[in-house]
């Protein structure tokens, strides 16, 4: 076994809340590249940019971290010794709402290190409709020009959390490779917030990417003690898609939240805001990075993937080769 010693995490969360640990995610290898939420439906314009803002403080205070503004700045071609002792740090906002309907403040989140955005959180808005919506029709006019901007500004359209509808829609507009940042196959296990076959290949044929997540409810493996079964699943759904879609349309966002007590306390006193299909498997379970990575005695899904026959060349491309090829299609220094 060869483990690529970069990451690609497409999707990963901290509390959202200034206060928030960065050093939460030196759990992750140095040299890998992170996405880091700064908001979903919740949050106002206001509260993202104090956010992002504080978070931003905080990597350059600590000194482990290094902003993004070029892909060379996330995923070097050449790594350095700099690079290699460094994470790569930008952001991503789970909902268009903290756009406050203005699509300028696109321009202006990207600034602030915005490379990632996906249009709804699992409901209608303004934008489109969500994965838990009954009536799906799909992306607005508005959320048609959100994908136009975000393609002039160079940031990833994300489908994940949207309807299928909206998740076609995506495809149909963009410009450029969409992006499901953190979603599994409904194929394989049937959940709503799982993507169907014909999203993906809609996103493989805007040449994107879909980025496989570690959450228990979302994999059909959330008790507490099936930490292996998490990654094994995990190999499942990189194995289903490679055949679908091609090796190269796969990578990893594994969703993990560092902030997971907050997120189960807000599940069990906000239920409607989900839907049974969040709250009735009981506490939600993450893969953290140390059972990705095979540090915490499970064994890692690079192991897993090798002992299922995918070469080096196709795991280094899950791990982030995939996602740093269409960041160089798709983003803007």
């Amino acid at each position: 076994m060869s483990y690529e010693p970069r990451l690609w995490e497409q999707h990963c969360c901290l509390p959202l809340l200034p206060t928030a640990d960065l050093t939460e995610l030196t759990r992750y290898p140095l040299g890998s590249y992170l996405s880091v939420n700064i908001g979903y439906a919740p949050q106002s314009t206001r509260e993202s940019l104090e956010l992002v803002t504080q978070f931003r403080r905080d990597a350059l205070t600590d000194g482990r971290f290094r902003l993004v503004h070029s892909i060379e700045d996330a995923w070097p071609e050449v790594p350095t010794a700099e690079t290699d002792a460094t994470l790569a740090l930008a952001f991503d906002l789970e909902d268009s709402g903290p756009l406050g309907g203005d699509l300028d403040n696109v321009e202006l989140f990207h600034e602030l290190g915005l490379r990632s955005l996906l249009p709804t959180y699992n409901h209608a808005n303004a934008a489109g409709c969500g994965c838990l919506d009954t009536d799906d029709t799909g992306l607005t006019a508005y959320g048609r020009d959100l994908i136009r901007t975000l393609n002039e500004v160079g940031v990833f359209a994300d489908g994940s959390h949207c309807s299928r509808r909206t998740g076609l829609d995506i495809a149909e507009t963009t410009t450029v490779p969409m992006i499901y940042s953190h979603s599994n196959f409904a194929t394989l296990w049937a959940h709503p917030r799982n993507i169907g076959d014909d999203q993906a290949k809609a996103c493989a044929a805007t040449g994107g990417v879909i980025g496989i997540n570690g959450v228990g409810i979302f994999l059909g493996r959330n008790e507490p003690a099936d930490a292996a079964g998490r990654i094994e699943a995990m190999a499942d759904h990189i194995a289903y898609g490679a055949e679908l879609v091609g090796i190269e349309h796969i990578g990893i966002g594994s969703d993990y939240s560092f902030d997971a007590e907050d997120f189960n306390a807000e599940l069990a006193s906000n239920p409607d805001s989900y839907s049974e299909e969040y709250t009735r498997y009981g506490q939600l379970q993450w893969a953290p990075p140390e059972d990705l990575l095979g540090t915490s005695g499970v064994r890692g899904l690079d192991e897993v993937l090798d002992a299922r026959g995918f070469s080096a060349a196709d795991r280094a491309a899950v791990f982030g080769g995939n996602f740093a090829r269409v960041a160089r299609q798709v983003w803007r220094d």
